[in-house]
C-alpha cells in the first residue's frame, strides 16, 4: 500500500523551508555574531526591539525536527485556532500552515515584531501556496495576541525569550482545557517561564521535550479557578 505524502513533501512548501534553511545555514552566523558584538557594548541588556532592529536580516527558524513535530501536532489535534508569538520568516508557521490544510481548515494567527520580517514570512507563506491558513500581525505581541477570533487550541512561542511568560499570560483566558504550549529553545528559557508551566495549581501539565535545543510541552488542564 502506497503512503499518501503530507503536506511537507509538497514541492512549493518544501522549497521554501529549504530557502529559509539556507538563509538561516549562510546568514544568521554572521548576523548573529555582529548582533551580539553591538550589545555588548551598551549598558543595558537590549530590549526586546531593539533585539529585533539587531536580527533583523536573521531567519532564526525553528529546528526540523521541532517543525515537523508541529506539523504532527496540528495534524492530530485538528485545532480551530494556533497561535504562534515570534513569526521571523516563517518557517514554523509554514509547517503548521501545511498540516492545517492538510486537515482541511483553521488557521494561524503569528506575530512578528520586526515589519520587514513579517513581510517576508506573509512573502514566504503566499509562495507555498499557504497564505489562505494564516494571519501575521505586526507589533508587540502582548498587543496583537489580546484579542482573537476564538478559544486557542495549540500555542507556539518562539520570539524574545523574556516575554514568554507574560505573552502565555495574555493568552492565558483564550486557552481551553487541553490546549497545548509548545515553548522552543529551552535552555534559553527564563526560570520564572518555566516555574509557571511546572507549578501544580498553574493548570499545567509540563515536561521537557529532547527536539532541536529543547522545547517545554505544557498541556493546559484547566484555568485555575
Amino acid at each position: 500500500m502506497t503512503t499518501a505524502p503530507s503536506g511537507l513533501d509538497d514541492a512549493r512548501v518544501s522549497a521554501v523551508l529549504d530557502e529559509i534553511a539556507r538563509t538561516a545555514e549562510h546568514t544568521d552566523p554572521e548576523v548573529m555574531k555582529r548582533a551580539y558584538a553591538t550589545a555588548a557594548d551598551w549598558p543595558q541588556p537590549p530590549t526586546a526591539q531593539e533585539a529585533a532592529d539587531l536580527c533583523a536580516q536573521a531567519a532564526l527558524p525553528v529546528h526540523p525536527h521541532v517543525g515537523t513535530f508541529l506539523y504532527q501536532l496540528v495534524r492530530s489535534l485538528r485545532p480551530a485556532l494556533v497561535v504562534e508569538f515570534g513569526t521571523s520568516f516563517g518557517a514554523s508557521t509554514l509547517y503548521a500552515a501545511a498540516a492545517l490544510r492538510d486537515n482541511g481548515g483553521g488557521r494561524i494567527i503569528g506575530s512578528e515584531l520586526h515589519p520587514g520580517k513579517a513581510d517576508r514570512a506573509r512573502g514566504h507563506l503566499e509562495r507555498a501556496g499557504l497564505g489562505g491558513y494564516a494571519e501575521i500581525r505586526t507589533g508587540e505581541a502582548r498587543e496583537q495576541l489580546a484579542t482573537l477570533p476564538g478559544p486557542v487550541d495549540l500555542v507556539l512561542l518562539d520570539g524574545w525569550k523574556e516575554l514568554y511568560l507574560p505573552v502565555l499570560e495574555v493568552l492565558e483566558p483564550a486557552l481551553r482545557a487541553g490546549s497545548l504550549v509548545v515553548s522552543d529553545n529551552l535552555p534559553m528559557l527564563p526560570p520564572e517561564f518555566t516555574d509557571h508551566v511546572r507549578t501544580a495549581g498553574n493548570g499545567y501539565l509540563s515536561q521537557q521535550l529532547p527536539l532541536g535545543d529543547g522545547i517545554e510541552f505544557s498541556l493546559r488542564l484547566q484555568n485555575p479557578a
